[in-house]
């Protein structure tokens, strides 16, 4: 049999209790507790949607039910109007089969497969029908009729056992009927009466979501068998979308007029890749993991797409409090939830603001205007150095006592697009761009700060402008990225002198970094506007979720690589004021018990 260090390459590590920045899947002995332990990384579903083959026929308001590889979608509107229209697709292609018996669009379906379905409700041409039909694989035959006339409704479950809630008489209903497979019972309604909602789940146990109010809603509503209760909303109000799953596992997707996709756990809802084609008016099958999305739109489209989910690393942003001033080429310090921002363009700003991990408030400005400067320390101790024009603004240092600025000594080497590690009283000046005649010269030039002065130390192996760092102060700190080019190259400083390690996955400039030596986040960043998040173990770089808003000129903030704050960036106009939350779980530490 195979030993550990065998399988592994190293033996079983000796360690007095938990061991620090243990490896992913690594196994170790806690002397302390005398008990073997092991250590993995914090996962989260994600998914992402694929272009599957298009419809027969492009239509919008239409049903749909089944699976991702046994789909059924009926009913809906093309360019003519109305249809009866029903297509079958087995995981690749769609084939027209027999059409349903009474023509309508915003109907609802429930159905296991392409050959066990429900169609119900509806509207031809403005009158709300409550008319039922039975699919059997080949054709629809009319059954009891829904109590209650409407469209717009959802509909979740089987052939033999659905769910009809929701949808439009005049004006919304919040009517809940259950189908035994004979006959529609009333049963209590929604706890919100909504139109052009969407559902997942069971005759028993299902999940009601979005709709209209007709302003738009995001309301979550669960079914247990008997009774709705309200639980988390979706995060994006919405009406007109699609909706498949259970009700511990769903997944809510479209809207007009985008692709918005989100996953639901059982608890709350969590944004996850959009659809390639924003519509609305759409139709879905699946389930959470594996998804249909077909038709919808204005005009109509025949668009079909495969949504996959699949653990990845548990780490995502969110929106923040937007910064009062949009702005780039900013600096930042101090943590997630007690930030500082300072300086930035397109006119060189002085401006300062504080984050309290909810919104920014104006605080007095920097003695002298700039942008494309430096930082480092705390929301109530910080530093700003460099900036631009150079020479003039390139060696001032400024120090912030939670309050005001003020003047301090000057930075040896005047610069530009530099970065900046450590705290107010240990910090690091690295790389940037200087003038000492046209066209400006790219430095690897590190100084580190002391509290009153600046020391010449000795240089970047690569040097680079554009960069970004973390580090905790001036004897311990990371850099990566970085111009010429878009640069992967990473160093890392031991308080004397820099050494290559590991590259980013993509290189990039004018990027923005938070965290340590060895738990950075490095995010943003050029060519163009960058989405890409990558998170460093003191080893190499992963990559993790994606900014919600891509961005150049950045600024960043956060002592680890679990909990950071991106804000501002290019291009200001529309992206300068956003700010967003960096959140992950991090490690979890398993215990090994054996019975």
């Amino acid at each position: 049999m195979s030993t550990y260090k065998q399988i592994q390459g190293t033996a079983v590590q000796n360690n007095a209790g938990n061991l620090e920045n243990a490896a992913d899947g690594q196994l170790w002995y806690d002397s302390t507790n005398t008990n073997f332990k092991y250590s993995y990384g914090a996962t989260s579903l994600v998914g992402s949607w694929a272009t599957g083959n298009n419809l027969g026929t492009a239509r919008y308001n239409l049903a749909g039910a089944g699976t991702q590889t046994s789909a059924l979608a009926f009913g809906g509107r093309d360019p003519t109007g109305r249809v009866g229209l029903t297509e079958s697709y087995d995981g690749t292609n769609w084939t027209e089969t027999g059409d349903l018996n009474t023509v309508r669009d915003r109907l609802a379906g429930a159905g296991a497969d392409n050959t066990s379905a429900l169609a119900f409700g509806g509207r031809n041409p403005s009158i709300s029908l409550a008319v039922t039909e039975s699919w059997n694989g080949t054709s629809w035959s009319e059954v009891n009729d829904l109590n209650t006339a409407r469209r717009g409704l959802a509909g979740v479950g089987i052939q033999t056992s659905a769910l009809a809630f929701g949808g439009e008489i005049t004006p919304q209903t919040a009517a809940t009927e259950s189908w035994n497979g004979t006959s529609w019972t009333e049963v209590n309604d929604l706890n919100t009466a909504r139109r052009n909602l969407a559902g997942a789940g069971t005759q028993t146990s299902a999940l009601a979501f979005g709709g209209e109010l007709p302003a738009d809603t995001n309301v979550t509503e669960s079914w247990n068998g008997t009774s709705w209760t309200e639980v988390n909303d979706l995060n994006t109000a919405r009406k007109y979308l699609a909706g498949c799953g259970t009700q511990t596992s769903a997944l809510a997707f479209g809207s007009r007029p985008v692709g918005l996709t989100e996953l639901w756990d059982g608890t709350s809802w969590s944004e996850t890749g959009d659809l390639n084609t924003a519509r609305s008016y759409l139709a879905g099958a699946g389930t959470q993991p594996t998804a249909l999305a077909f038709g919808g739109g204005l005009p109509a489209t025949a668009a079909t797409e495969e949504f996959t989910a699949a653990p990845a690393a548990a780490g995502a942003w969110s929106t923040g409090g937007s910064l009062n001033t949009p702005r780039g080429l900013l600096a930042g310090a101090g943590t997630q939830t007690a930030a500082l921002a300072f300086g930035g363009f397109p006119a060189p700003t002085g401006q300062t603001e504080s984050y309290d991990g909810t919104s920014w408030t104006e605080v007095n400005d920097l003695n002298t205007t700039r942008s494309r400067l430096a930082g480092a320390g705390t929301q109530t101790a910080a530093l700003a150095f460099g900036g631009s024009p150079v020479p003039t603004n390139g060696a001032l240092t400024e120090f912030w006592n939670g309050t005001s600025w003020t003047e301090v000594n000057d930075l040896g080497t005047a610069r530009y697009n530099l970065s900046g590690a450590g705290t107010q009283t240990s910090g690091l000046a690295i790389g940037g761009s200087s003038y000492p005649s046209p066209p400006p010269t790219t430095l690897g030039v590190t100084e580190s700060w002391n509290g009153t002065s600046w020391t010449e130390l000795n240089d970047l192996n690569t040097v680079r402008s554009g960069l970004a760092a973390a580090g905790a102060d001036n004897t311990s700190a990371l850099v990566f990225g970085g111009s010429p080019g878009q640069l992967t190259v990473t160093e890392s400083w031991n308080g004397t002198s820099w050494t290559e390690l590991n590259d980013l996955n993509t290189g990039r400039d004018f990027l923005a970094g938070s965290g340590t030596q060895t738990a950075a986040l490095a995010f943003g960043g050029g060519p163009g506007s960058l989405t890409v998040t990558e998170s460093w173990n003191g080893t190499s770089w992963t990559e993790q979720n994606d900014l919600n808003v891509g961005r150049n000129l950045l600024a960043g903030a956060g002592t680890n690589n679990t909990s950071s704050l991106a804000f501002g960036g290019s291009p200001v106009p529309t992206k300068g004021n956003a700010t967003e939350e960096w959140n992950d779980p991090g490690t979890i530490i398993q215990t090994i018990t054996t019975s």
